[in-house]
């Protein structure tokens, strides 16, 4: 049986500055009364809590507005300049940085050549971006908020080592945001790929405001993976690996996969596939611009990765929709937006929805963002998100087994 207790007054304290933030983030300039009736906190409530974060530059005030009699009510908006967040990317030929502001507006971005690095040449690399950063647009440092890296590869408990990231030597078990953090000074969060998207998202996309939709996540450097929201939780599962539907049975004694399976979806749809209907080998050493360029000069190679790929993801789409019962599906990632729009706009129309009669106000299909920046801007998204998003898991969590004995 499950025990759940309740929380103490400075987690809930948290937990309202973060319902507020995200009332204003997600509806944009509010009064504290508007805010209040939202949120269901009372007034006063509210009001101590706008003040507060006002002092901290969090929000700040517009201009006061005279609505017929009455004291004129002030409306409050987030301050893009805040807070800020940087977001770090590492690649086999490339270490990218990104600095954004509160609304996830870039400030800054660095890259660096990097070639096939394994840690001890990674660390001091990414270390070195983050402060030419903070130093190539100055702001206060106690307005950062900490640094985010969104990595491919799967995770151990806790998501804090990964696993198998970047597919290079030395990586194996590594644990990242530990060692970052010893060089920075700063909190390092760490997430796949596709849930830093699918946070970027949800903070600043197409999915703003939504509670539940799945990220489907194209890699440019060849995967694929989902990003969950469930009702407002982001879902990452009892060992922070789900969405890892690259490895969906899609065909049954199909093509055989990298993990060892047959038939697996990654196999018919992800950008490696497509890259090698198009024979192109070196996709990650190519300027996006030239990468466009080969594909559309390849339309023949282009059809047959569209026919394979077509079915496998409607399939895929009937399975999202019937098990998590999403407001949407989000296609996006960091392939090529040309590959991406295709495949789009092929894969409709979908299968018919268990039930046709519902009006929908949202498609269930989407295109998020696209193209080699994806990733690094999730990367730098996760800080804020840490920051600002309401943790619900905090008012009521799990009793210890000192607790239940008392």
């Amino acid at each position: 049986m499950k025990t759940i207790s309740g929380t103490n007054l400075e987690q809930a304290k948290s937990h309202n500055r973060r319902v507020v933030i995200e009332a204003i983030r997600t509806n944009g300039p509010m009064s504290r009364a508007a805010i209040a009736r939202m949120t269901a906190l009372t007034t006063q409530t509210v009001s101590n809590i706008v003040e507060e974060l006002a002092r901290s530059h969090l929000l700040i005030p517009m201009e006061a507005q005279r609505i017929a009699r009455g004291q004129p009510i002030i409306p409050y908006t987030i301050n893009p300049s805040g807070a800020y967040s940087i977001g770090l990317e590492l690649g086999r030929q490339r270490a990218a940085g990104v600095l954004t502001d509160l609304s996830g507006t870039v400030c800054a971005r660095i890259e660096r050549h990097v070639d096939r690095p394994g840690p001890t040449e990674a660390m001091p690399v990414l270390a070195g971006i983050v402060q030419d950063l903070h130093e190539a647009f100055s702001f206060p440092r106690d307005r950062l908020l900490g640094v985010g890296i969104a990595l491919p590869g799967r995770y151990a408990d806790g998501g804090v080592t990964s696993l198998s990231p970047l597919n290079l030597p030395g990586w194996q078990d590594f644990p990242v945001a530990r060692e970052l953090e010893r060089l920075i000074d700063l909190p390092v969060l760490v997430e796949n790929d596709a849930t830093a998207a699918a946070i970027g998202e949800r903070l600043y996309g197409v999915a703003r405001g939504l509670g539940s939709f799945v990220y489907l996540f194209l890699a440019g450097d060849g995967g694929i993976g989902a990003g969950m929201f469930l009702d407002g939780h982001l879902y990452k599962g009892s060992r922070a690996n789900a969405g890892e539907i690259g490895h969906i049975i899609v065909e049954p004694h199909g093509r055989l996969c990298t993990c060892g399976k047959r038939g697996c979806l990654d196999r018919y749809i992800s950008p490696s596939v497509a890259y090698e209907c198009l024979g192109i080998d070196d996709a990650q050493e190519l300027a996006p611009d030239d990468l466009d360029a080969m594909i559309a000069a390849n339309s023949h190679g282009l059809e047959i990765w569209l026919e394979q790929a077509v079915q496998p993801l409607r399939q895929t789409i009937d399975f999202l929709e019937l098990a998590f019962d999403p407001q949407t599906i989000v296609l996006g990632g960091s392939a090529p937006t040309s590959l991406m729009t295709r495949l789009a706009e092929r894969v409709e129309p979908l299968h018919v929805p268990v039930n046709p009669t519902e009006k929908r106000t949202i498609p269930r299909l989407m295109i998020g963002a696209t193209g080699k920046d994806t990733a690094i801007l999730g990367a730098a998204a996760l800080p804020i998100f840490s920051e600002t998003n309401p943790q619900f898991d905090v008012l009521q969590k799990p009793l210890t087994h000192r607790a239940m004995m008392g």
